[in-house]
């Protein structure tokens, strides 16, 4: 398979142990109801299954240019500016497991406000006001 010029044997390999875990599993652990469709649309299609994962891997993955909380940060933005709030929490919880700050998605949460305006900044530090009460910052 060939995906941007690159044959796939030739793609990043994934690490291993604990930063190998799958996406997909941050997310169900991040909130279970809210991805229980990747669960059934397995069941509906494999194959498309398969592929959407493949995908979300090459997406979400390590071993890009893109640290993986820096890409949490940019999905985030756009969950939250569509009022997904349950979809944010989750990939910024990822954020947070892959080394984001509490400054730093502060930070990221002021960006968003530029382009998203005054509803998205305040969804945006509605979530993090939750995850700081909840200690889920245990990095700064």
């Amino acid at each position: 398979m060939v995906w941007r010029g690159k044959k796939e044997e030739s793609m990043p390999k994934a690490p291993t142990g604990s930063a190998a875990r799958p996406a997909s599993s941050s997310y169900k652990e991040a909130n279970p109801q809210l991805y229980a469709f990747l669960d059934w649309m397995a069941e509906q299609d494999p194959e498309y299954s398969q592929a959407f994962h493949k995908y979300t891997a090459i997406a979400t993955g390590e071993g890009q240019a893109l640290a993986v909380k820096y890409r949490e940060m940019v999905m985030s933005a756009l969950l939250v500016f569509m009022g997904r709030r349950e979809g944010a929490e989750a990939h910024l919880k990822r954020a947070i497991e892959h080394g984001a700050t509490k400054r730093e998605l502060f930070e990221a949460g002021q960006a968003a406000g530029v382009p998203g305006g005054g509803i998205t900044v305040g969804l945006w530090m509605q979530i993090l006001t939750q995850l700081d009460r909840e200690g889920a910052f245990k990095n700064g």
